[in-house]
């Protein structure tokens, strides 16, 4: 294993700490592993935690400040944040409008989140999980589908909603309509490696790639040999389609996504195969991102995310937004 790391079992400290030293207008707790936005809480603003496993950087730490999260618990790679950590932050962000919890569809944060908002005493939370996967219903971490891309405009618009001042429940409600709008699907060519343990996560053959992947390396639909972009864009592309039933004249918002180890070359590559794609269709791309946006350490590979879009949610995602993984109009 070859990794620009000191200790293993210090990983998520140290890049906190780096985090920390980069971006001062952020506020590091190093004791709880909790990112929070510099002036957080914010009185009368509805507060928005997120959080997870560590290992998806951008997501979920690089999401915080002005137009998205109040705050952001870090777990240990690819395992969940303790409820510890997530009560920590939700007392830190609550402002007296209440605190919306944002949550991937894996048990052990579903669980986690439940815990931590019935230890946050008086405040009051509500949560919304996204559940986006189209690759398989259930899996060995999650009932039903897993959370995956679509977390990110979903904090997105939330964090938007937010700053706006709407009240809790309207917040949770945008939140909840880009969850519901959102359909994701991936891909890998390597696996990932987990610090602490030190070896791949599951073994690839050279000429082999797994449609269909999770966040944390699990499997997908299927192994196969390795196809062209173009033959891998219409097996992310049609399943995401077809499941969230757009069609010619429908607006979307795209997310061609790295999986931590995909240089922009080829995700750009990609990009233009979806695109094409989607054109085709008759579906327009009203807004598209395109890199490394929710990540798996190094795994090659990429994922694309489609939310189907109105007026209110294209403006909600033109609003400013001041994090160190996204930024316009600031």
């Amino acid at each position: 294993m070859k990794k620009l790391i000191n200790d293993p079992d210090q990983v998520v400290t140290d890049a906190l700490r780096g985090m920390a030293a980069a971006h001062p207008e952020l506020r590091v707790d190093l004791e709880n592993k909790v990112i929070f936005r510099g002036d957080a809480p914010r009185q009368g603003k509805v507060g928005l935690v997120s959080g997870g496993g560590s290992g998806h950087e951008p997501l979920h730490g690089g999401y915080v400040g002005p137009g998205m999260l109040d705050a952001a618990a870090a777990g240990e790679v690819f395992t969940s944040p303790v409820p510890d950590q997530v009560m920590a932050a939700t007392q830190g962000v609550d402002g007296g409008a209440g605190v919306l919890h944002i949550v991937k569809n894996y048990t052990g944060d579903v669980m986690n989140f439940e815990m931590a908002a019935e230890m946050a005493g008086d405040v009051e939370v509500v949560q919304v999980v996204t559940q986006d996967d189209v690759a398989v219903q259930d899996s060995l971490y999650t009932v039903g589908r897993r959370g995956v891309g679509v977390t990110v405009f979903v904090e997105k618009l939330a964090g938007a909603a937010a700053e706006e001042g709407r009240d809790l429940q309207a917040v949770a409600g945008v939140a909840q309509a880009a969850s519901d709008a959102g359909r994701s699907m991936g891909m890998a060519l390597t696996s990932s490696t987990v610090p602490s343990a030190g070896s791949p996560t599951f073994e690839i053959g050279d000429e082999e790639m797994e449609m269909g992947i999770g966040i944390h390396g699990e499997p997908g639909r299927t192994r196969m040999p390795l196809a062209p972009a173009g033959e891998v864009a219409a097996m992310l592309t049609e399943p995401v389609v077809d499941d969230l039933g757009v069609g010619r004249g429908d607006l979307v918002v795209a997310m061609l996504n790295g999986m931590g180890g995909t240089p922009l070359l080829e995700l750009y590559l990609m990009y233009g195969e979806v695109a094409t794609i989607l054109d085709k269709a008759g579906i327009t791309v009203a807004r598209n991102l395109v890199g490394d946006y929710i990540t798996s350490v190094e795994m090659a590979g990429c994922s694309l995310t489609l939310m189907r879009a109105d007026d209110e949610m294209l403006r909600l995602w033109d609003a400013p937004v001041k994090t160190p993984g996204l930024r316009w109009g600031v």
